[in-house]
């Protein structure tokens, strides 16, 4: 009887389990496994709030500032040593040349990378891991994957995160008390430096684990495409509606211009005449219906001159508007933002 009652509740168990990781009903292009992704994100969130986030915030009360930019400093000039490695891979010699440089400026001069003088002497730093190595061989991210303790990634950057660990010189470590406390050092870290940005998340994010998706995978797509945010496609989630417009003019529609032959002429003698433009030479309308109609002024022989300031064309109201990057934060071993990732 006992048994049976055993058996019952471990079958209602696995049922609330399966329960929780089923699929949800409208999966998205990108996000088929959004119910097993919940599941695991909660279960990361829940090992963030009790565990890592406590231990930071220790770390940050009692290290100095100075101290903790040490720390970072340090974790980076390694991690310059797997940026390079995956350059050369992708064989963009350039950076991975900039990235040896860098290590050996910052453990020289910097004292075991300890200081960031490579990039006081204007060395750009970069950002590489095997996941982005086989994405620029082609291979396809796949659907966006919740790994636990490790947190957001794809399927191609979960097969990326064995790459990451052997390129690691940490890796290679004999002690296995010293390699495992620099990992754990390392996840403090950069857990402590996170703390404003997921203080910032708590407050603005409606659903955290929509934005961190969004923000993860475009800056992945970002990366990918060496920071050319033409090249960033935004990933679907099965919306499918495109953002509203709010009067603004298309990209394609030019501003009024003053076309040559148009407009109303006043000659010298101050009587007006008017001066009808060709249907080719009318300039575009306005939005309400209504149509430029520059002026020309005609001289004493009839000779049109330019028109003055005042009846200068008007400009395209369209601008271009520059989208900031991403902000620098301290590297971590398998890419931003999984908080519980080493580097």
């Amino acid at each position: 009887m006992i048994t049976t009652r055993m058996r019952a509740i471990t079958i209602g168990v696995a049922a609330l389990a399966l329960t929780a990781c089923s699929t949800v009903q409208t999966p998205s292009k990108d996000d088929p496994w959004e119910g097993f992704n919940r599941t695991v994100y909660t279960f990361n969130d829940k090992v963030d709030q009790y565990a890592l986030k406590p231990v930071a915030k220790g770390y940050v009360k009692i290290t100095p500032q100075p101290v903790r930019d040490s720390v970072t400093n340090f974790f980076a000039n390694i991690g310059d040593v797997y940026n390079a490695a995956n350059n050369f891979l992708q064989l963009k010699i350039t950076d991975g040349v900039e990235d040896i440089m860098r290590i050996v400026i910052n453990t020289v001069f910097g004292v075991g990378g300890l200081f960031d003088v490579a990039t006081l002497a204007k060395l750009p730093k970069h950002n590489q891991d095997f996941g982005l190595t086989l994405g620029h061989y082609g291979v396809p991210a796949g659907p966006y994957l919740v790994l636990p303790l490790f947190g957001p990634s794809t399927v191609r950057d979960g097969v990326g995160l064995v790459g990451n660990y052997f390129i690691n010189p940490i890796s290679y470590i004999d002690s296995t008390a010293v390699s495992w406390g620099l990992y754990g050092l390392n996840v403090v870290s950069t857990r402590a430096n996170l703390l404003g940005a997921s203080d910032l998340l708590e407050g603005a994010a409606i659903d955290k684990y929509s934005f961190v998706r969004n923000t993860y995978l475009q800056r992945r797509r970002y990366q990918l495409s060496d920071g050319r945010a033409s090249g960033a496609s935004l990933p679907d989630y099965g919306d499918g509606a495109p953002p509203p417009n709010y009067g603004e003019p298309d990209d394609g529609a030019a501003a009024p211009a003053a076309a040559s032959g148009a407009a109303a002429a006043v000659p010298a003698s101050g009587t007006a005449r008017a001066s009808t433009p060709s249907a080719a030479s009318m300039p575009p309308a306005y939005p309400n219906g209504m149509q430029a109609a520059p002026a020309t002024l005609e001289g004493p022989t009839g000779a049109a001159t330019p028109e003055s300031a005042s009846g200068a064309a008007l400009p395209n109201g369209a601008s271009a508007t520059n989208v900031p990057g991403d902000s620098m934060v301290p590297p971590t071993r398998f890419g931003y933002p999984g908080l519980l990732r080493l580097r």
